[in-house]
Protein backbone atom coordinates (compact mmCIF):
# COMPACT_ATOMS: atom_id res chain seq x y z
CA UNK A 1 0.00 0.00 0.00
CA UNK A 2 1.64 3.02 -1.20
CA UNK A 3 1.45 6.42 1.46
CA UNK A 4 3.47 9.46 1.91
CA UNK A 5 6.63 9.10 0.08
CA UNK A 6 9.68 9.88 2.06
CA UNK A 7 13.10 10.84 0.18
CA UNK A 8 15.14 8.71 2.19
CA UNK A 9 15.53 6.04 5.01
CA UNK A 10 16.26 8.83 7.80
CA UNK A 11 17.05 8.38 10.79
CA UNK A 12 14.12 10.05 12.71
CA UNK A 13 11.91 7.70 10.42
CA UNK A 14 14.07 4.67 11.63
CA UNK A 15 13.88 5.37 15.11
CA UNK A 16 10.19 6.41 15.11
CA UNK A 17 9.25 2.72 13.51
CA UNK A 18 11.21 0.69 15.48
CA UNK A 19 10.31 2.75 18.49
CA UNK A 20 6.56 2.52 17.95
CA UNK A 21 6.82 -1.43 17.47
CA UNK A 22 9.17 -2.33 20.34
CA UNK A 23 7.05 -0.28 22.88
CA UNK A 24 3.57 -1.71 21.25
CA UNK A 25 5.80 -4.80 21.59
CA UNK A 26 6.11 -4.08 25.74
CA UNK A 27 2.92 -3.52 26.24
CA UNK A 28 3.33 -0.23 27.21
CA UNK A 29 -0.76 1.14 26.03
CA UNK A 30 1.74 3.79 23.84
CA UNK A 31 -1.59 4.83 21.36
CA UNK A 32 -4.06 5.03 24.26
CA UNK A 33 -1.93 6.34 26.99
CA UNK A 34 0.34 9.85 26.94
CA UNK A 35 2.41 10.45 24.87
CA UNK A 36 5.43 11.82 28.01
CA UNK A 37 7.77 8.48 26.77
CA UNK A 38 8.23 10.49 23.11
CA UNK A 39 9.41 13.38 25.11
CA UNK A 40 12.62 11.71 26.52
CA UNK A 41 15.56 13.76 25.97
CA UNK A 42 17.58 11.11 24.19
CA UNK A 43 14.77 9.94 21.86
CA UNK A 44 14.32 13.87 21.22
CA UNK A 45 17.65 14.59 20.42
CA UNK A 46 17.92 12.14 17.79
CA UNK A 47 14.48 13.26 16.08
CA UNK A 48 15.90 16.74 15.75
CA UNK A 49 18.88 15.27 13.83
CA UNK A 50 18.77 16.43 10.32
CA UNK A 51 14.83 17.48 10.89
CA UNK A 52 13.39 19.26 8.11
CA UNK A 53 10.76 22.51 8.76
CA UNK A 54 9.40 25.15 6.83
CA UNK A 55 8.77 28.60 7.58
CA UNK A 56 6.26 30.85 5.25
CA UNK A 57 5.55 34.39 4.89
CA UNK A 58 2.70 35.02 3.74
CA UNK A 59 2.29 38.88 2.81
CA UNK A 60 -1.35 38.60 2.70
CA UNK A 61 -3.35 41.05 0.23
CA UNK A 62 -1.00 41.13 -2.17
CA UNK A 63 2.39 42.26 -2.30
CA UNK A 64 3.69 44.35 -5.10
CA UNK A 65 6.41 42.39 -7.33
CA UNK A 66 7.34 46.18 -8.75
CA UNK A 67 8.11 47.19 -5.11
CA UNK A 68 10.21 43.93 -3.94
CA UNK A 69 11.61 41.06 -6.18
CA UNK A 70 10.92 42.39 -9.48
CA UNK A 71 11.41 46.09 -10.25
CA UNK A 72 11.75 47.50 -13.39
CA UNK A 73 13.09 51.44 -12.75
CA UNK A 74 12.72 53.75 -15.20
CA UNK A 75 9.02 52.63 -17.16
CA UNK A 76 6.00 54.09 -16.89
CA UNK A 77 4.88 50.90 -14.52
CA UNK A 78 7.80 50.87 -12.41
CA UNK A 79 6.68 53.72 -10.33
CA UNK A 80 9.25 55.65 -8.43
CA UNK A 81 11.65 53.43 -6.63
CA UNK A 82 14.81 52.05 -7.90
CA UNK A 83 16.29 49.08 -8.12
CA UNK A 84 19.60 48.29 -5.75
CA UNK A 85 22.22 45.53 -5.93
CA UNK A 86 22.00 42.35 -3.50
CA UNK A 87 25.11 40.09 -2.55
CA UNK A 88 24.57 38.07 -5.92
CA UNK A 89 26.18 39.88 -8.58
CA UNK A 90 23.82 40.68 -11.37
CA UNK A 91 20.40 40.39 -9.01
CA UNK A 92 18.60 43.56 -8.17
CA UNK A 93 15.45 43.94 -6.02
CA UNK A 94 13.52 46.84 -4.91
CA UNK A 95 15.42 49.82 -2.75
CA UNK A 96 12.52 49.29 -0.33
CA UNK A 97 14.73 46.06 1.00
CA UNK A 98 18.59 47.34 2.00
CA UNK A 99 18.54 44.47 4.36
CA UNK A 100 17.38 41.83 2.75
CA UNK A 101 19.55 42.85 -0.54
CA UNK A 102 22.79 41.95 2.10
CA UNK A 103 21.27 38.30 2.47
CA UNK A 104 20.29 37.73 -1.24
CA UNK A 105 22.96 35.01 -1.17
CA UNK A 106 20.86 32.71 0.93
CA UNK A 107 17.87 33.12 -1.01
CA UNK A 108 16.45 32.90 -4.52
CA UNK A 109 13.59 34.24 -6.55
CA UNK A 110 10.80 32.78 -8.98
CA UNK A 111 9.70 35.82 -11.27
CA UNK A 112 7.80 33.92 -13.56
CA UNK A 113 4.54 32.92 -11.77
CA UNK A 114 1.21 33.42 -13.70
CA UNK A 115 -1.53 31.54 -11.49
CA UNK A 116 -4.32 33.61 -13.91
CA UNK A 117 -6.31 34.68 -11.43
CA UNK A 118 -7.25 37.79 -9.55
CA UNK A 119 -9.29 37.23 -6.44
CA UNK A 120 -7.81 36.49 -2.95
CA UNK A 121 -9.88 34.15 -1.57
CA UNK A 122 -8.98 31.65 -4.50
CA UNK A 123 -5.40 33.18 -5.05
CA UNK A 124 -4.69 32.35 -1.34
CA UNK A 125 -6.41 29.11 -1.96
CA UNK A 126 -4.13 27.82 -4.94
CA UNK A 127 -1.03 29.21 -3.26
CA UNK A 128 -1.07 27.67 -0.05
CA UNK A 129 -2.71 24.28 -1.45
CA UNK A 130 -0.89 23.85 -5.06
CA UNK A 131 -4.56 23.41 -6.48
CA UNK A 132 -7.38 25.29 -8.23
CA UNK A 133 -10.21 25.56 -5.89
CA UNK A 134 -12.97 22.55 -7.40
CA UNK A 135 -16.60 22.58 -6.11
CA UNK A 136 -16.90 19.69 -3.50
CA UNK A 137 -13.02 18.77 -2.91
CA UNK A 138 -10.63 20.50 -0.31
CA UNK A 139 -6.99 20.25 -0.32
CA UNK A 140 -4.44 20.40 2.70
CA UNK A 141 -2.64 23.29 3.03
CA UNK A 142 1.72 23.07 2.79
CA UNK A 143 1.67 23.14 6.51
CA UNK A 144 -0.20 19.99 7.19
CA UNK A 145 1.14 18.14 4.34
CA UNK A 146 4.18 19.22 5.69
CA UNK A 147 3.51 18.23 9.21
CA UNK A 148 2.64 14.87 7.74
CA UNK A 149 5.20 14.01 5.99
CA UNK A 150 7.89 15.04 8.35
CA UNK A 151 6.61 14.77 11.91
CA UNK A 152 6.97 11.44 13.19
CA UNK A 153 4.74 10.16 16.14
CA UNK A 154 7.43 10.78 18.83
CA UNK A 155 7.56 14.38 18.48
CA UNK A 156 4.70 16.14 21.10
CA UNK A 157 4.78 19.43 20.03
CA UNK A 158 2.23 20.35 16.91
CA UNK A 159 4.25 20.57 13.84
CA UNK A 160 1.62 22.96 12.06
CA UNK A 161 1.29 26.47 13.72
CA UNK A 162 0.27 29.73 12.70
CA UNK A 163 1.64 33.04 14.05
CA UNK A 164 -0.94 35.90 13.25
CA UNK A 165 -1.87 39.48 14.54
CA UNK A 166 -5.10 38.57 16.45
CA UNK A 167 -7.66 35.68 17.74
CA UNK A 168 -5.76 32.58 18.28
CA UNK A 169 -5.40 29.43 20.20
CA UNK A 170 -8.29 27.36 18.08
CA UNK A 171 -7.44 24.52 15.74
CA UNK A 172 -7.50 25.75 12.14
CA UNK A 173 -9.39 24.14 9.21
CA UNK A 174 -6.57 23.59 6.84
CA UNK A 175 -6.13 19.81 6.94
CA UNK A 176 -8.79 18.50 4.85
CA UNK A 177 -8.32 14.58 5.02
CA UNK A 178 -5.09 14.72 6.74
CA UNK A 179 -7.74 15.02 9.61
CA UNK A 180 -7.44 17.60 12.92
CA UNK A 181 -3.78 16.20 14.04
CA UNK A 182 -2.47 18.35 11.21
CA UNK A 183 -4.48 21.34 11.26
CA UNK A 184 -2.92 24.43 12.09
CA UNK A 185 -3.04 25.85 15.94
CA UNK A 186 -3.05 30.03 15.90
CA UNK A 187 -0.99 31.99 18.04
CA UNK A 188 -2.90 35.06 18.28
CA UNK A 189 0.03 37.60 18.28
CA UNK A 190 2.49 35.29 19.01
CA UNK A 191 0.74 34.24 22.53
CA UNK A 192 0.96 30.63 23.95
CA UNK A 193 -1.87 28.57 22.88
CA UNK A 194 -5.15 29.66 24.68
CA UNK A 195 -5.91 27.33 28.19
CA UNK A 196 -2.70 25.41 28.25
CA UNK A 197 -1.92 26.91 31.73
CA UNK A 198 -3.07 24.56 34.87
CA UNK A 199 -5.84 26.53 36.69
CA UNK A 200 -4.48 27.98 40.10
CA UNK A 201 -7.12 25.82 41.83
CA UNK A 202 -6.38 22.45 40.43
CA UNK A 203 -3.29 21.10 41.95
CA UNK A 204 -1.11 18.59 39.83
CA UNK A 205 -1.70 15.83 41.94
CA UNK A 206 -5.68 16.26 40.68
CA UNK A 207 -4.65 16.75 37.39
CA UNK A 208 -2.94 14.07 37.49
CA UNK A 209 -5.75 11.76 38.71
CA UNK A 210 -8.11 13.27 36.67
CA UNK A 211 -6.08 12.63 33.18
CA UNK A 212 -5.62 8.81 34.47
CA UNK A 213 -8.63 8.50 35.26
CA UNK A 214 -10.04 9.64 31.59
CA UNK A 215 -7.47 7.22 29.82
CA UNK A 216 -9.09 4.14 31.87
CA UNK A 217 -12.43 5.61 30.41
CA UNK A 218 -10.95 6.03 26.84
CA UNK A 219 -9.53 2.83 26.98
CA UNK A 220 -12.31 0.64 28.04
CA UNK A 221 -14.42 2.86 25.51
CA UNK A 222 -12.02 2.38 22.03
CA UNK A 223 -12.02 -1.22 22.91
CA UNK A 224 -15.58 -1.30 21.90
CA UNK A 225 -16.13 1.51 19.85
CA UNK A 226 -13.14 2.97 18.24
CA UNK A 227 -13.55 5.53 15.30
CA UNK A 228 -11.51 7.94 13.84
CA UNK A 229 -13.22 10.43 15.91
CA UNK A 230 -12.73 9.34 19.00
CA UNK A 231 -8.62 8.89 17.93
CA UNK A 232 -8.40 12.41 17.64
CA UNK A 233 -10.15 13.52 20.26
CA UNK A 234 -7.82 11.39 22.26
CA UNK A 235 -4.60 12.65 20.39
CA UNK A 236 -5.92 16.19 20.98
CA UNK A 237 -6.56 15.65 24.65
CA UNK A 238 -3.02 14.42 25.20
CA UNK A 239 -1.41 17.03 22.91
CA UNK A 240 -2.70 19.60 24.58
CA UNK A 241 -0.99 18.10 28.09
CA UNK A 242 1.78 18.23 26.05
CA UNK A 243 1.36 21.75 25.21
CA UNK A 244 0.94 22.34 29.28
CA UNK A 245 4.27 20.86 29.81
CA UNK A 246 5.94 22.12 27.31
CA UNK A 247 4.54 25.68 27.31
CA UNK A 248 7.68 28.09 27.86
CA UNK A 249 8.44 26.89 23.90
CA UNK A 250 6.40 29.76 23.16
CA UNK A 251 7.31 32.22 25.50
CA UNK A 252 9.34 35.11 23.70
CA UNK A 253 10.28 36.30 27.48
CA UNK A 254 12.81 33.48 27.55
CA UNK A 255 14.63 34.92 24.13
CA UNK A 256 17.54 37.49 24.91
CA UNK A 257 16.47 41.30 24.90
CA UNK A 258 18.97 41.97 22.21
CA UNK A 259 17.33 39.30 19.79
CA UNK A 260 14.40 41.82 20.28
CA UNK A 261 16.19 44.90 19.86
CA UNK A 262 17.10 43.20 16.67
CA UNK A 263 13.83 41.86 14.86
CA UNK A 264 12.38 45.38 16.15
CA UNK A 265 9.52 45.69 18.90
CA UNK A 266 6.48 45.79 16.70
CA UNK A 267 4.02 42.44 15.70
CA UNK A 268 5.61 41.69 12.99
CA UNK A 269 9.68 41.59 14.48
CA UNK A 270 8.38 39.59 17.50
CA UNK A 271 6.61 37.18 15.33
CA UNK A 272 9.75 36.15 13.11
CA UNK A 273 11.54 35.69 16.62
CA UNK A 274 9.18 33.48 17.50
CA UNK A 275 9.09 31.49 14.21
CA UNK A 276 12.79 30.96 14.99
CA UNK A 277 12.41 30.13 18.52
CA UNK A 278 9.43 27.19 17.41
CA UNK A 279 11.77 25.71 14.65
CA UNK A 280 14.64 25.52 16.97
CA UNK A 281 12.31 24.06 19.39
CA UNK A 282 11.43 21.46 16.62
CA UNK A 283 8.01 22.78 15.24
CA UNK A 284 7.80 21.67 11.64
CA UNK A 285 6.09 24.25 10.24
CA UNK A 286 5.08 27.53 11.46
CA UNK A 287 3.70 30.53 9.24
CA UNK A 288 3.73 34.02 9.87
CA UNK A 289 1.14 36.84 8.32
CA UNK A 290 2.09 40.12 7.59
CA UNK A 291 -0.52 41.84 5.85
CA UNK A 292 -2.07 44.66 4.30
CA UNK A 293 -0.69 44.68 0.85
CA UNK A 294 -3.97 45.10 -0.69
CA UNK A 295 -2.88 48.39 -2.20
CA UNK A 296 -5.74 49.98 -4.56
CA UNK A 297 -4.44 53.56 -3.21
CA UNK A 298 -1.47 54.95 -2.21
CA UNK A 299 1.02 52.36 -3.04
CA UNK A 300 3.79 53.50 -3.16
CA UNK A 301 3.45 54.77 0.57
CA UNK A 302 1.87 51.94 1.83
CA UNK A 303 4.72 49.94 0.59
CA UNK A 304 6.96 52.03 1.72
CA UNK A 305 5.89 51.63 5.61
CA UNK A 306 5.06 48.05 5.37
CA UNK A 307 8.05 46.50 3.29
CA UNK A 308 9.73 48.83 5.84
CA UNK A 309 8.80 47.02 8.68
CA UNK A 310 9.38 43.64 6.86
CA UNK A 311 12.88 43.74 5.72
CA UNK A 312 14.77 43.84 8.82
CA UNK A 313 13.38 41.13 10.71
CA UNK A 314 12.92 38.79 7.79
CA UNK A 315 16.46 39.66 6.91
CA UNK A 316 17.60 38.89 10.40
CA UNK A 317 16.08 35.84 10.64
CA UNK A 318 17.80 34.24 7.53
CA UNK A 319 20.59 35.15 8.72
CA UNK A 320 19.97 33.52 12.34
CA UNK A 321 19.12 30.84 10.57
CA UNK A 322 22.06 30.78 8.50
CA UNK A 323 24.75 31.45 11.55
CA UNK A 324 22.95 28.77 13.92
CA UNK A 325 23.15 26.02 11.11
CA UNK A 326 19.68 25.68 10.72
CA UNK A 327 19.26 27.30 7.36
CA UNK A 328 20.12 23.55 5.30
CA UNK A 329 17.35 21.88 6.88
CA UNK A 330 14.93 24.69 6.61
CA UNK A 331 13.07 26.09 3.99
CA UNK A 332 11.47 30.18 3.93
CA UNK A 333 9.06 31.03 1.74
CA UNK A 334 7.64 34.73 1.01
CA UNK A 335 4.76 34.50 -0.68
CA UNK A 336 1.40 36.34 -1.62
CA UNK A 337 -1.94 35.18 -2.99
CA UNK A 338 -1.15 37.73 -6.41
CA UNK A 339 1.16 40.53 -7.19
CA UNK A 340 -0.11 43.92 -8.54
CA UNK A 341 -1.24 45.41 -11.68
CA UNK A 342 1.89 47.26 -13.62
CA UNK A 343 0.11 49.63 -14.42
CA UNK A 344 -0.99 52.52 -11.79
CA UNK A 345 -4.36 53.67 -11.33
CA UNK A 346 -5.95 56.97 -10.63
CA UNK A 347 -5.51 56.57 -7.06
CA UNK A 348 -1.93 56.08 -6.95
CA UNK A 349 -2.13 52.46 -6.35
CA UNK A 350 -1.96 48.93 -8.01
CA UNK A 351 -5.19 46.35 -8.62
CA UNK A 352 -4.96 43.03 -8.27
CA UNK A 353 -2.40 40.55 -10.75
CA UNK A 354 -2.17 36.94 -11.04
CA UNK A 355 -0.86 36.91 -14.76
CA UNK A 356 2.98 37.71 -13.54
CA UNK A 357 4.74 38.11 -10.26
CA UNK A 358 7.43 36.84 -7.69
CA UNK A 359 7.75 34.85 -4.71
CA UNK A 360 11.50 34.99 -2.66
CA UNK A 361 12.54 31.71 -1.21
CA UNK A 362 15.87 30.02 0.34
CA UNK A 363 17.10 27.30 2.44
CA UNK A 364 16.76 23.44 2.56
CA UNK A 365 17.30 22.02 -0.77
CA UNK A 366 17.18 25.48 -3.09
CA UNK A 367 19.91 26.67 -4.81
CA UNK A 368 21.19 30.15 -3.88
CA UNK A 369 21.33 32.85 -5.21
CA UNK A 370 19.20 31.24 -8.49
CA UNK A 371 16.50 33.61 -10.06
CA UNK A 372 13.70 31.28 -12.29
CA UNK A 373 11.59 32.89 -14.34
CA UNK A 374 11.52 36.59 -16.35
CA UNK A 375 8.66 39.45 -17.29
CA UNK A 376 9.06 41.55 -19.73
CA UNK A 377 10.30 45.03 -19.88
CA UNK A 378 7.21 46.60 -18.27
CA UNK A 379 6.42 43.39 -16.14
CA UNK A 380 3.23 42.93 -17.83
CA UNK A 381 4.05 38.88 -18.86
CA UNK A 382 5.60 35.97 -18.18
CA UNK A 383 8.92 35.44 -20.66
CA UNK A 384 10.71 33.37 -19.77
CA UNK A 385 9.91 29.70 -17.52
CA UNK A 386 6.19 30.56 -16.60
CA UNK A 387 5.24 28.53 -13.33
CA UNK A 388 2.29 28.33 -11.20
CA UNK A 389 0.87 27.31 -7.79
CA UNK A 390 1.11 23.70 -8.68
CA UNK A 391 4.84 24.18 -9.72
CA UNK A 392 5.90 25.66 -6.43
CA UNK A 393 4.20 22.93 -4.20
CA UNK A 394 6.21 20.24 -5.66
CA UNK A 395 9.12 22.28 -5.28
CA UNK A 396 8.57 22.98 -1.66
CA UNK A 397 7.99 19.32 -1.34
CA UNK A 398 11.00 18.30 -3.50
CA UNK A 399 13.03 21.08 -1.17
CA UNK A 400 12.31 18.89 2.04
CA UNK A 401 13.42 16.09 0.44
CA UNK A 402 9.80 14.55 0.13
CA UNK A 403 8.61 13.02 -3.15
CA UNK A 404 5.70 14.80 -4.66
CA UNK A 405 4.65 12.59 -6.59
CA UNK A 406 3.63 10.59 -4.04
CA UNK A 407 0.54 9.65 -2.70
CA UNK A 408 -1.41 9.87 1.31
CA UNK A 409 -3.73 6.78 1.66
CA UNK A 410 -7.04 7.87 2.47
CA UNK A 411 -9.49 5.47 4.11
CA UNK A 412 -7.90 3.02 1.25
CA UNK A 413 -7.79 5.52 -1.40
CA UNK A 414 -4.59 6.78 -2.88
CA UNK A 415 -4.83 10.68 -2.89
CA UNK A 416 -1.72 12.24 -4.81
CA UNK A 417 0.27 14.66 -2.57
CA UNK A 418 0.36 17.76 -5.39
CA UNK A 419 -1.17 18.18 -8.45
CA UNK A 420 -0.47 15.45 -11.09
CA UNK A 421 -0.07 18.28 -13.73
CA UNK A 422 2.19 19.95 -12.51
CA UNK A 423 6.66 18.86 -11.27
CA UNK A 424 9.29 20.96 -9.37
CA UNK A 425 10.89 23.95 -10.98
CA UNK A 426 14.59 21.58 -11.28
CA UNK A 427 16.40 24.44 -11.64
CA UNK A 428 15.67 25.71 -8.35
CA UNK A 429 16.91 22.46 -6.48
CA UNK A 430 20.15 21.09 -5.23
Amino acid sequence: MKTCSYACASPEHQLARRSFLGTLAAGTGAVVGGLGWFAQPAIAGALAKDQKRMIVINMHGGLSQLESWDPKPGTDTGGPFRAIPTSVPGIHISELLPHTAKVMHHLALVRGINTKTDDHGKGAYMMLTGRRQMPGQTYPEIGAVVAKCLDSDERSLPGHIRVTAGGGGGRGSDSAYLGPKYASISLGNGNPPQHTARPDSLSETALSQQNEFRRLANTHFLSRRRTAMTDAYVQSYEQALELMKQREVFDLTKEPQKDHDRYGKHDFGRHCLLARRLIEKGVTFVQVAHSNYDTHNENFNFHFEQLGEFDQPFATLVTDLADRGLLDSTLIVVLSEFGRTPNINQYYGRDHWGKAWSVCLGGAGIARGAVIGKTGPKGTEVTEREVDAGHLFHTYLRALGVGSKGAFDIAGRQVLMADPACGPIKELLV
